[in-house]
């Protein structure tokens, strides 16, 4: 069954350039994942969006190990305005 990650961060508009870049820089990681079928940054008027889509919830758990393994800058902190919104969804 396939499954996905919605990931919604809100960066300060100082910090939004540089946010994209974390993202795509993520997105790569998760593209070179066995199973992932997608990874995609998306932008609102205000956020920077993960799209994410596995194969399986195995090869989800098993990129997400990667992405933290990775030398890619994760940290939630003073640069995003608010908290982010994660959500999980699977195919139906």
């Amino acid at each position: 069954m396939k499954v996905g990650m919605i990931a919604s961060h809100y960066p300060h508009a100082s910090h939004r350039e540089e946010f994209i870049a974390r993202v795509h820089q993520v997105a790569e990681v998760f593209r070179g994942a066995p199973g992932c079928l997608s990874a995609e940054c998306w932008l609102s008027d205000d956020a920077v969006i993960s799209l994410v889509q596995w194969e399986s919830e195995e090869a989800c758990a098993a990129s997400l190990v990667a992405v933290q393994a990775a030398e890619v800058d994760l940290a939630y902190d003073e640069r995003e305005a608010r908290p982010r919104e994660i959500v999980r969804v699977v195919a139906g």
